[in-house]
């Protein structure tokens, strides 16, 4: 191994040692706790090598958003693979989709209503948010129903999610209803 390949491995390690630090303080002790300073202590490291890799918090969040969204294309792919058919993969993904959101709400956040300069939904989208887009519309396309756009669908069903394990976690919505929310949403939006 060369020295040039050593010194990249390394900072690879550092580097998902910094996210793996944010993510965790994030998940503790929410986003605030996470300063460039806090996560410099923590990882033992000067902010000078902090900032090195990541320009800011700014850029962490987006890293952790990342992460986050390639976990949870996983979990959904995971999900419904084994469903036996169309309804069962949706509520599969409907279930799964939520449970991310409840057991990772700094990822959650780090998604969905904070700002990590990433960009949805247009040309420059990095990969991981597509790739977590194109996991819900793997099993929502085909049940869109006739004339609506798969895509379309998707965005809204997603919305629905959304909104759901936002309002839950917010204490807006009764946690002991998720179930019932989630049955109610497959039968009324999607076509099977």
């Amino acid at each position: 191994m060369s020295v040039q390949e050593r010194k990249q491995r390394e900072r690879a390690v550092r580097e998902r040692l910094i996210v793996a630090t944010a993510r965790e303080l994030a998940e503790q002790q929410g986003w605030d706790a996470v300063t460039t300073r806090r996560l410099a202590e923590r990882i033992e490291y000067s902010q000078p090598v902090l900032y090195s890799h990541f320009r800011g918090k700014r850029e962490i969040i987006g890293a952790v958003a990342l992460e986050g969204a390639a976990e949870m294309a996983v979990a959904v792919r995971a999900a419904t693979a084994g469903a036996s058919g169309p309804r069962e993969r949706v509520t599969a993904l409907a279930r799964t989709y939520l449970d991310f959101a409840a057991r990772n709400p700094a990822v959650y956040d780090a998604l969905f209503q904070l700002d990590g300069g990433l960009a949805f939904a247009v040309e420059e989208t990095p990969e991981p948010l597509k790739d977590a887009f194109a996991s819900l519309l793997e099993s929502l396309g085909e049940v869109a129903g006739d004339g609506v756009r798969p895509g379309l669908f998707t965005e809204v069903f997603w919305a629905s999610l959304h909104g759901l394990a936002t309002l839950t976690r917010a204490g807006r919505l009764l946690p002991e209803d998720v179930e019932s929310r989630v049955e109610l949403l497959v039968d009324r939006l999607a076509v099977v």
